[in-house]
């Protein structure tokens, strides 16, 4: 998607600054011709620092900023001057960010509250000038200590959406026109599969003010955990949601079916994501009747919550936000 502005995976290299060194100086002046030693501390290397900030959705202004190195702190000076800190790099990423190691996939650390800061890439401590070895036995010390190095290494940021409900379907379930029916979002609509190729986000209104977040990931087809369609890319995405709402189009030969394999696909890629609640809503319902529906709904599962919706006529439209509502509060 080279014309896409959301950016949820990038890799980039980072390093601390590293620690100036403390300085070796002894006190000169008129009158003092030996005085003792006055050589002040290096200062500390710059950190790198990520951010999160909720006014950004996207990592693409990380997508070319591929080397990120932080200032090194100043040497120490003469008469206790302490060195200057390192400038640090803070850097703003969007609430969810997750950062791994690259060579080991470990990871570091989660960014998942608004205005929370973590430190990437620690800058190197500055070396203690001369003035900190003396003592009784060595009033000159002719040494100071040199600073310390900085960190460095090559990390993956990844973005997981923080949304209450996450929608799953296959492509063209009608899972875009429901979100721009209930949300004001205006994510792209057509008819034909994968018209959407990123996620989109919508805040649903609810009763007395209240609301809650959707998020409509693309369209999941069968071996999507083995990189098929558009694969695993955007499953990521569903991993933060509270409640997941399955849509399997009317149209379908065997809804039931249908529904089993977009669970299967979800538990080979995340077995967790099972444990999360889960709705089933059968879409496009304005082209059957209900005769059509109750023969339908005596073949679906019997373990999972069903509603019969039509975001063209707004059936079922205002029942489905209370089952989601019912299932956020639990």
């Amino acid at each position: 998607m080279p014309d896409s502005n959301f950016i949820d995976y990038v890799k980039i290299y980072c390093a601390s600054g590293h620690g100036g060194a403390g300085s070796m100086h002894l006190h000169r002046a008129k009158y003092i011709p030996k005085g003792g030693p006055d050589g002040g501390d290096g200062g500390r290397g710059g950190h790198i620092i990520l951010r999160a900030n909720p006014q950004f959705w996207t990592l693409i202004h990380l997508k070319y900023r591929k080397h990120i190195k932080a200032d090194d702190g100043q040497k120490g000076g003469a008469a206790l001057c302490k060195g200057k800190n390192g400038a640090d790099i803070i850097l703003d990423v969007p609430v969810g960010t997750v950062v791994k190691d690259a060579e080991s996939g470990e990871v570091v650390f989660d960014l998942t509250e608004s205005g929370e800061e973590r430190i990437l890439c620690k800058g190197g401590r500055g070396g203690l000038g001369n003035n900190n070895f003396k003592t009784a036995t060595n009033q000159t010390p002719r040494y100071a200590q040199p600073g310390e190095d900085g960190q460095e290494g090559i990390f993956v940021l990844e973005l997981k959406l923080l949304a209450d409900v996450g929608l799953v379907g296959f492509p063209n379930a009608g899972k875009s026109t429901l979100l721009s029916t209930v949300t004001s979002a205006k994510p792209k609509i057509a008819s034909y599969a994968f018209t959407t190729l990123e996620p989109n986000l919508g805040i649903v209104r609810y009763y007395d003010d209240r609301s809650f977040v959707m998020a409509d990931i693309p369209g999941i087809i069968e071996g999507a955990h083995e990189g098929r369609g558009i694969g695993t890319r955007f499953l990521r995405h569903i991993e933060r949601n509270s409640v997941l709402l399955f849509m399997v189009s009317c149209e379908e030969d065997d809804i039931a079916a249908s529904y089993r394999t977009l669970l299967s696909e979800l538990e080979q890629y995340n077995p967790e994501l099972l444990a999360k609640q889960k709705l089933l809503a059968i879409t496009k319902c304005d082209i059957i009747d209900a005769d059509i529906e109750k023969e339908l709904a005596r073949h679906l599962p019997k373990r999972i919550p069903h509603v019969f919706i039509s975001s063209a006529s707004g059936e079922g439209i205002d029942k489905l936000k209370d089952m989601l509502w019912t299932a956020l509060q639990r």
